[in-house]
């Protein structure tokens, strides 16, 4: 075995040895060309936008292509796919998903200001990616169809791609500075891009502005530019960062989300978000709301809604608890989540193959000088373009008016080359205008076609001159730049969507007013300040701390109208009777608070009484109570009950008077005084008064005693406390009743007022009936109205303006005065002029 091995190896022939090639070359020196060749060709092949167009070398091919595929607005979608596929194979040789990213970014509507490419299908969203490319579809924005206008006219240079074998821009016309309007972002080597998205409009009224003005200063532009206008809205807070990224290409901004405060649901106030930071997206907001407001460093939030829908839009609501300050808690939002943003401007873009850091003028110039150079470009070639027709034009005349001998040239000529010279040498005609003649057809040469040419050569030379003009003209030049961008503005600009606000402060909307009225301060809770709780005809419920505002002199609409007027505390509670007898807890604070805006509030922002509290299906509720003072109640039935403020504090509703069937609770007013004065009226017309002593106070759970002794078919429609301390002083209370027909027509009912003193009334007994407060006229039959106010009264009528009650006293026997317009309601303040019934004035 040895031997044979031996022999094996013998036979064989000896390795071949390489000749040796080895270089010493320095490692570092090696890796600093290495790397420097590789960062240029990502800052230039790859990250960074070129100056002139806004674009990456991608999104310039991806938009190239799709105008060489004719995927206009006026077509129809193609696959996304068939799309990136081109781009892919033709233009960009690297992978798909990156150009599919760009493609994306191009269709969102939140990312760019004006999108460049229409997507069909789902192209993603702040908080979720896109489909897939076999799943969705694209096509050309008509802004994209103004980026590539005019490629076949020489207006830019192309360049070879990748393997040599087609052609592509090297840089689009841009037909808008599509750099500022939609803005740029990437990472190059070493260096990156954040750029700001602005309005069309005003980039365009800056940029016109340069090109009119050439020696324009940064202040003049920033005239028509105040600043970034984004995508999604919102609010950019603080303007110093934006002006001095535009003076020097880098600089910050915060940007907040649009809000309003209002009433979400019966209890509760919310922050309502209709616009979100640049590049937020909702879930990312509520995301950290909820770790927060779990680590307890938020605190206030209830709940979070993400309403969003593609018919309404963003809408985020933020659930508040009762009793924190609404502003308060939104400048917590603002500083622990993404509700406030800060965008970092580094405006760098491609100068001539090189990155450069630029200003707003900077920026604009390169635009400015690139659109002109496009302007001149597809000017020249136009020309060229109508002298070469023009010259065919000339030639075909020359050889219309002598057709015959044209043609006979043509038939006696060997071949094509021997009519050519013929037609030269005798026609005096050029190489170019002979050929066109020789590719005439028969049916240009009738008479009409002579009379085209004529109109054809003159219309020529006129654009010719009108193409030399811009030409030999800078200035006319420049107004042609300048109102193909107006042109554009128009039919592609849009109203600015992103509110600018010098201040840092939190600037509180319209209805944030009412808790910064209501809520001074800016602790977290709201303070136990002194209010005021309303209950209106119409079944709204509010609070308020300014009672001034109830005073509206003019025309008041029904929800004005206030029933119940309760002084208490923002975080105090307070008593609702309900016309079942029942009472009912209500913490304060859980009332949505009222702007007071001239003069008067509007009970449209308060909440319906059915939405608030929980009633029985015919349960209404009567009026608001303090709960610590006796209180009296009158039910329809006549029967009256004082309550001594003894409830319970481990119950949230209870009964304070023990019903009849059909019974039900008229009027609740405070009496804590036994010289109070009970004052009833009856639908019959019948008054009756007595001392409050009469009336002993009561449990909660007792059924109270007999308080007007009533006729058949009669019931309490009035009652009403005077105060001790008005009682002693009669003649400062008054009647008022009005009278009405049960068969007057609608419209008609008007009746007569009576007003009477109260002191022409005398006491009676507790149970009693009482006496005769008003004379029915003829048609009357009973009161609609009967109440015992202090002078001097007020009245609010019916179609819902003010009325003053007439003066004159009448004999309490006596009848009214005839009214021509209804009356709803009367007291005795003058805040009846936006309100009814007031129970305490």
């Amino acid at each position: 075995m040895a031997r044979r091995s031996s022999s094996r190896s013998s036979d064989s022939a000896p390795p071949v040895t390489p000749e040796e090639n080895i270089i010493d070359i320095d490692v570092s020196a090696e890796m600093e060309t290495s790397f420097l060749e590789y960062a240029y060709s990502v800052i230039y092949s790859r990250a960074l936008p070129d100056a002139r167009d806004g674009l990456k070398p991608v999104q310039r091919r991806i938009l190239y292509m799709m105008s060489q595929m004719g995927l206009r607005p006026e077509k129809g979608h193609v696959k996304s796919a068939r799309v990136v596929g081109e781009v892919m194979g033709k233009l960009h040789p690297h992978g798909d998903a990156a150009i599919y990213d760009a493609l994306v970014r191009m269709a969102q509507p939140f990312a760019l200001r004006l999108p460049l490419v229409d997507g069909h299908g789902n192209f993603g969203s702040l908080d979720d990616g896109p489909a897939a490319p076999r799943y969705t579809e694209a096509r050309m924005t008509a802004a994209a169809t103004a980026m590539t206008a005019d490629l076949d006219e020489d207006v830019v240079d192309f360049e070879a791609n990748y393997d040599n074998q087609l052609t592509q821009p090297s840089v689009l016309p841009s037909a808008f500075p599509n750099l500022l309007v939609n803005g740029a972002s990437g990472i190059a080597v070493g260096m990156a891009t954040n750029m700001a998205p602005h309005n069309l409009r005003e980039v365009v009224a800056g940029a016109r502005h340069l090109i009119l003005n050439p020696e324009a200063t940064l202040e003049d532009i920033m005239v028509h530019i105040p600043g970034p206008d984004l995508p999604s809205g919102g609010r950019i807070v603080g303007l110093d960062g934006v002006r001095d990224a535009y003076r020097t290409g880098r600089g910050s901004f915060k940007t907040r989300a649009k809000v309003s405060i209002e009433q979400v649901s019966p209890r509760r106030t919310g922050i309502v978000v209709t616009e979100l930071p640049y590049m937020v997206g909702p879930e990312k907001v509520i995301e950290k709301i909820k770790d927060a407001a779990q680590s307890k460093k938020l605190t206030g939030v209830a709940d979070v809604l993400d309403l969003t829908d593609r018919k309404h839009g963003l809408r985020m609501i933020i659930e508040l608890k009762a009793g924190f300050n609404p502003q308060a808690v939104l400048a917590q939002l603002y500083r622990l989540t993404p509700l406030e943003d800060s965008f970092g401007i580094n405006n760098v873009a491609l100068v001539d193959g090189q990155p450069r850091t630029m200003g707003l003028l900077e920026m604009l110039q390169v635009y400015v000088d690139h659109r002109i150079d496009v302007v001149r470009r597809r000017t020249s070639y136009r020309l060229g373009k109508r002298r070469d027709r023009l010259h065919l034009v000339e030639g075909l005349l020359v050889a219309i008016l002598d057709i015959d001998e044209v043609i006979q040239i043509i038939r006696a000529a060997e071949d094509t080359a021997t009519a050519r010279e013929r037609l030269m040498s005798i026609f005096d005609l050029s190489h170019p205008q002979a050929e066109h003649i020789l590719e005439l057809r028969l049916r240009q040469l009738t008479r009409y076609s002579t009379i085209e040419l004529e109109q054809e050569k003159q219309r020529l030379e006129e654009e010719i001159a009108e193409l030399t003009a811009i030409l030999e003209s800078e200035s006319r030049l420049r107004e042609v730049v300048a109102d193909e961008l107006g042109d554009v503005a128009e039919k592609y600009g849009d109203d600015r969507r992103t509110e600018l606000l010098d201040s840092e402060a939190v600037e509180p909307t319209a209805p944030a007013a009412a808790a910064k009225a209501d809520d001074a301060g800016t602790s977290l809770q709201i303070p136990d300040a002194p209010c005021w709780a309303l209950l209106s005809t119409s079944g709204m419920l509010a609070r308020t701390t300014d009672r001034s505002g109830l005073v509206h002199p003019g025309r008041r609409s029904r929800h004005d109208a206030l029933q119940s007027l309760v002084a208490t505390t923002a975080r105090g509670e307070i008593g609702a009777v309900t016309s079942a007898g029942r009472m009912i807890r209500v913490p304060v604070v859980d009332m949505p608070a009222l702007v007071v805006a001239s003069g008067s509030v509007n009970l449209n922002q308060g909440t319906k009484v059915k939405d608030f509290l929980t009633l029985d299906k015919r349960e209404e509720l009567v009026g608001f109570v303090p709960l610590d003072t006796v209180i009296a109640l009158a039910t329809r039935e006549g029967r009256v009950k004082r309550v001594n403020p003894e409830y319970p504090l481990n119950r949230d509703d209870w009964e304070v008077i023990t019903l009849k069937d059909k019974d039900a609770v008229i009027a609740v007013e405070i009496a804590a005084h036994d010289a109070d004065q009970l004052v009833f009226v009856s639908r019959g017309a019948q008054l009756l008064r007595y001392d409050a002593a009469l009336v002993r106070p009561q449990g909660r759970t007792g059924s109270g005693v007999a308080g007007m002794k009533l006729s058949e078919d009669d019931a309490v429609i009035g009652f009403s406390v005077i105060p001790a301390a008005a009682a002693e002083q009669e003649a400062g209370a008054v009647v008022v009743t009005v009278a009405a027909g049960s068969e007057a027509l609608e419209g008609l009912e008007a009746g007569s007022i009576k007003v009477s003193d109260l002191s022409e009334f005398p006491s009676k007994g507790r149970a009693t009936g009482g006496v005769r407060a008003h004379r029915f006229l003829r048609g009357e039959d009973h009161l609609s109205l009967g109440r015992a106010v202090l002078a001097p009264p007020m009245a609010a009528a019916k179609n819902g303006s003010a009325r003053t009650v007439p003066a004159e006293m009448s004999r309490r026997d006596a009848s009214g005065v005839p009214l021509e317009q209804g009356i709803d309601a009367v007291a005795s303040s003058p805040e009846v002029l936006s309100q009814t019934l007031v129970t305490r004035p």
